[in-house]
């Protein structure tokens, strides 16, 4: 296969790894943890893993075990740069252990583990895709794993192999039933051990020991990139507001980092519109108290960052949304013996007399995504609203009411963008390159030291990559229960935009300025070759978290 230039330079390109994670380590053991929330309710569904210590890995001398272990890895849900990074770190680190070790991907997530689908990831492989972007060398599946027959048939594959420990590359559902699976096989000893790694752009698997999710860095910068190129076209044509949504359906992680990396005249925050308990129609007087602001000063142009979660942190809309989740997921045979054309009438007769009224509303194509459009979990597939082109014409809507009634004086024309899977396959950042690896190496020291049930954590990763700390953390340390298709189970807890953190208030300090002023700033494409000031920066939020 012909390659690019670039792709032939980053293959040269040796990720940096922390000292942490060189030479021979012990595993020092921490305090023992407890789950974010509702703990008696997590210890009874993980009896087998709960409550296990914080791991720290340290310098030792002698040499570390090598016994030869055969290990599993599986990339799951949506890709993310860096992931070709965590199975290079996983493969180098268990050679290092034992060169007689073998590794084996399962083809296209967990379902290649059921259906015992694999191949051997050699190091001809491997070599093949280091630092490069996407999940191509096994690929990625949403087969979600909480069955026992999955559990046992996922098993005898594993038993036929020989593996003894299996790694998960995946976001929050993607750990969870990593968890699920290490307290099944630990619970009926299958001698397999299961260990998962942090994934996800939207930057919400994250907490005091995880402190980012891979992927978040290369995506928001070229988002930013993008977003900058877009601001630059405002600014030289001076006669659109481009309206652009980003990635993040649960939380607006990305949407606040590209802000801070760019400076745009509107960013909503979805937190920050819960909390205000906001209705859609305060969003829109907002977004059109500033346009017109900005047109009495002659500028008609600006640009407005709206995360794809939107809808649903609008406090009256999240409620129609759950209320509509349980109702199709009690009626989910009925409903689909329904005529598409009769099923809107279906869902209004269902609802409660205040999320009716609050269904009806809303413009047809929203109603219809609302209740036709579900993901395989059941719930709203809020990415294919197009909430940008909503905002914008309720917006004009709103301004040509404004201008009837002489309050407003300018022009208003839109253009929209969604940047989505653009950011999902790109190349690595360094920082993404580094850190990615380093889970992986990280993850074969979790092997080595028996452990299961267990995240691969890197931490102190605002410094330079030789003072990064390398550990473990129990993954039912980040457990909760929320409802899942009308019942209630175990998932990993979200992290959403704390509205009391650095970032956040960092936005809210310059946000008025940007909004009235043009104080574009242009990131430019990712660098992969310089000083480090340019090359090796790790996101703004990161920064601000930990300044």
């Amino acid at each position: 296969m012909e390659k690019s230039a670039l792709q032939i330079a980053r293959a040269a390109y040796q990720p940096k790894l922390p000292k942490a994670l060189r030479g021979a380590l012990k595993a020092v053991e921490g305090e023992p943890t407890q789950s974010v929330a509702d703990q008696e309710e997590v210890k009874k569904l993980f009896p087998n893993t709960y409550g296990m210590p914080y791991l720290k890995f340290e310098p030792t001398k002698g040499e570390m075990a090598n016994t030869a272990i055969n290990v599993g890895v599986i990339l799951s849900g949506g890709q993310a740069p860096g992931g070709h990074n965590v199975i290079s770190g996983l493969f180098d680190g268990i050679k290092k252990l034992n060169p007689e070790n073998r590794l084996f991907g399962f083809i296209l997530g967990p379902g290649g583990l059921v259906d015992h689908n694999y191949m051997e990831l050699t190091a001809d492989i491997i070599d093949e895709y280091r630092n490069t972007g996407g999940f191509d060398i096994i690929g990625s599946g949403r087969t979600k794993l909480e069955k026992k027959d999955q559990f046992d048939k996922g098993l005898e594959i594993l038993k036929a192999l020989n593996i003894k420990a299996l790694v998960i590359i995946g976001g929050d559902d993607s750990n969870t039933n990593a968890c699920v699976l290490a307290e099944y096989y630990k619970a009926i000893g299958a001698g397999v051990q299961v260990i998962g790694c942090p994934k996800t752009i939207d930057g919400d698997l994250k907490n005091s020991e995880i402190e980012t999710s891979f992927g978040f860095d290369t995506a928001t910068k070229v988002y930013s990139e993008v977003i900058g190129n877009i601001m630059r076209d405002c600014n030289s044509a001076k006669k659109y507001w481009h309206f652009i949504k980003l990635m993040g359906r649960s939380a607006s992680h990305v949407t606040l980092e590209c802000a801070l990396q760019t400076h745009p005249n509107i960013t909503l925050i979805g937190e920050e519109v819960e909390a205000k308990n906001q209705t859609l129609d305060d969003v829109v007087t907002y977004i059109a108290d500033v346009v017109a602001d900005r047109a009495t000063r002659g500028m008609n142009y600006g640009v407005v960052l709206v995360p794809e979660g939107l809808i649903e942190f609008i406090p009256a809309i999240k409620a129609l949304i759950s209320e509509l989740n349980d109702m199709l997921a009690a009626n989910q045979k009925d409903f689909e013996l329904i005529a598409d054309d009769k099923k809107i009438d279906y869902v209004l007769h269902h609802l409660s007399a205040p999320n009716a009224a609050i269904f009806r509303s809303l413009p047809e194509t929203v109603s219809r995504q609302l209740a036709l459009d579900r993901d395989p979990h059941g719930n709203v597939q809020v990415s294919l609203i197009d909430t940008e082109q909503l905002l914008a014409e309720m917006v004009g809507k709103k301004l040509e009411q404004w201008k009837k009634d002489g309050l407003y004086h300018g022009k208003f024309s839109t253009q929209h963008h969604f940047f989505g899977y653009e950011g999902r396959c790109a190349a690595p950042s360094n920082f993404d390159a580094d850190y990615c690896y380093s889970l992986g190496f990280n993850a074969s020291m979790l092997i080595a030291a028996g452990k299961t049930g267990y995240m691969s954590s890197i931490k102190n990763t605002s410094k330079p990559v030789d003072e990064w700390i390398a550990g473990g953390i129990p993954i039912t340390m980040m457990m909760n229960m929320e409802k899942r298709s009308g019942e209630m189970k175990p998932v990993i807890k979200k992290a959403l935009v704390e509205l009391d953190g650095k970032p956040y208030k960092y936005f809210v300090a310059h946000r008025t300025e940007w909004a009235r002023d043009t104080c574009y700033v242009y990131p430019g494409p990712i660098q992969y070759f310089g000083p480090a000031e340019v090359c090796d920066q790790p996101t703004m939020t990161l920064k601000l978290e930990h300044k």
